[in-house]
């Protein structure tokens, strides 16, 4: 792997791919809709334009080893088309340019939420299947992006899907920085009973668990064609976790809880609200969300460990210590 390319390589997870490969020499290109300046004064090449702009991304993914295809349309709320043109169409034009310049493989970014049918998970593994109906565009048009992906001739172009979930670490500017600012206006609630178990990822697992899927997929290619959960070392419980991060940066604990069905019923009301009004900004509760805080969604990593060596390097506790190092020098 000498010469590879990120889309979305100015994000949280694009950019931990760059620093870790440019840490082992490999030249890193990232292509994404905006200049990033310290990418750029590290001799990071930057292509600034749209994966939905075909002939952009023709004339662009071109002589690359390999496509770290990271970018997308992320969130629980919007306007189904914009998901619909960054997810599904641009990760078409994404693959689509890989076939047509030769390039060898593609790791895909995924999320465990393409098989989140509403029910516990309890370390389910890549034989889950697709739900057949979607709470929110994102997850939806996530399925019909790995399709895309996975569907591949793979003699022609070597594919393979990651499926990080809740990513965290210092530099998050998702996860913790909404949990934070929830539990500061005292905005949290627990739904459901509180012992839910969920899979965290730390960022530089994530960033691990891309290289070693691309490295497999240029060598023996057992990840050919195939998706991946990947997590910590353990699930954790919801609740205590945010309540853990919470003590440690003087927020109060979330103490109070609200029933599932008590949090689907003003979530479904909510967006049936915003949606009648055309109001662009997230509610501040969704069926899916309410889903998501309440029930256990972890899953078993073997197959990413057996196929490619995935193990999590850096571990929950000391994540956490990263995590808080970092918001102390903020």
């Amino acid at each position: 792997m000498n010469r590879i390319l990120v889309t979305g390589g100015g994000g949280f997870v694009g950019q931990s791919i760059v620093s870790a490969l440019t840490k082992d020499n490999v030249e890193c290109v990232i292509l994404g809709r905006n200049r990033y300046a310290e990418l750029e004064s590290r001799n990071i090449k930057c292509l600034q334009g749209d994966i939905c702009d075909r002939a952009f991304v023709l004339k662009n993914v071109r002589n690359f080893d390999i496509v770290f295809h990271v970018a997308a349309r992320a969130g629980i709320w919007g306007k189904a088309d914009d998901f619909y043109r960054i997810n599904v169409l641009g990760t078409k034009n994404i693959v689509e340019a890989c076939l047509e310049n030769t390039i060898p493989a593609l790791v895909h970014t995924s999320t465990p939420s393409v098989v989140f049918a509403r029910q516990d998970i309890l370390g389910g593994d890549e034989q889950l299947a697709y739900p057949s109906t979607f709470l929110c565009e994102y997850a939806k048009t996530k399925v019909l992006a790995e399709k895309i992906v996975l569907s591949v001739d793979q003699s022609a172009l070597k594919t393979c899907a990651i499926r990080p979930h809740l990513i965290w670490g210092p530099g998050d500017p998702h996860l913790v920085p909404r949990l934070m600012e929830r539990g500061r206006n005292k905005k949290l609630k627990i739904v459901g009973d509180g012992d839910n178990e969920v899979d965290i990822t730390y960022i530089d697992n994530v960033a691990r668990a891309h290289i070693l899927a691309g490295y497999n997929l240029l060598a023996t290619a057992e990840a050919s064609a195939k998706p991946y959960f990947i997590g910590q070392e353990r699930p954790v419980k919801l609740w205590p976790w945010v309540n853990e991060l919470f003590a440690k940066t003087g927020i109060p604990p979330v103490e109070k809880k609200v029933s599932l069905s008590t949090a689907l019923a003003a979530g479904g009301a909510l967006e049936f609200v915003y949606k009648v009004l055309s109001l662009n900004q997230e509610p501040l509760m969704t069926r899916f969300l309410a889903e998501q805080l309440a029930r256990s969604h972890y899953f078993s990593h073997e197959q990413a460990h057996r196929d490619f060596g995935y193990v999590p390097e850096v571990s929950i506790e000391e994540g956490m210590e990263r995590l808080i190092r970092f918001l102390n020098t903020k």
